[in-house]
């Protein structure tokens, strides 16, 4: 016997999406997708490239070409790839390349989790369970500059809020797939709960639809 079971968990960087989602999916076991590091890691290639060579067609090939061990670099989690892994997410032909992976993924047998920006909106509208992890720009810059700053990255507390901020404007106002919670999804603000916490909060959530299936 067969079982599908999807978990669409959307939110802007930094918000704990990530760490939520693969909670999730260990709690129940199913199989989990960062959808993020899709669009890093082409963003990652694009940065290897002189800026006037970044076209969407080079971006597009770059897509195409990507391996399961390009998810697995260390760099992708840097600011920089951060920044590029946004421009390249607004180009509509590099999400069409990457839109068929994350969608068959979504439907394996066992049930899947997704993260990202556009699960519930685009990836993956009728998953049986849709969320929208947010906290507060401030909470989440401060979240990111003690993730970078312990990882021996120079950064100051200013230039990271300032890229948080960009990056949600850049995300929220691109014309394709922009960064928005789906109408039934339910929203989980994480500025003032632990991490503990908020993946109960999550659990709840999905237990809530799953045991009733």
């Amino acid at each position: 016997m067969t079982m599908q079971f999807t978990v669409a968990i959307d939110g802007p960087a930094a918000a704990g999406k990530g760490t939520i989602s693969k909670a999730v999916a260990k709690d129940f076991g199913f199989a989990h997708l960062d959808t993020g590091l899709l669009y890093r890691a082409v963003g990652f290639k694009t940065l290897q490239l002189e800026p006037d060579a970044i076209t969407t067609d080079v971006a597009v090939d770059l897509a195409k070409c990507l391996t399961p061990e390009d998810l697995t670099n260390d760099s992708l989690r840097t600011g920089d790839v951060a920044q590029a892994a946004s421009r390249v997410a607004v180009i509509p032909e590099v999400r069409d390349v990457l839109l068929e992976f994350q969608r068959t993924f979504a439907i394996r047998d066992g049930g899947a989790v997704l993260d990202g920006r556009d699960i519930g909106t685009v990836i993956c509208p009728s998953a049986d369970v849709k969320m929208f992890v947010t906290a507060s720009a401030e909470v989440r810059a401060e979240r990111r500059f003690l993730e970078l700053s312990a990882k021996g990255h120079d950064v100051e507390r200013a230039g990271v809020l300032a890229d948080v901020i960009a990056r949600d404007k850049r995300d929220s106002e691109r014309e394709t797939a922009p960064l928005v919670a789906a109408e039934d999804a339910v929203i989980i603000d994480t500025s003032d709960l632990t991490i503990e916490d908020a993946i109960i909060a999550a659990n709840k959530v999905v237990a809530s639809v799953f045991n009733g299936k």
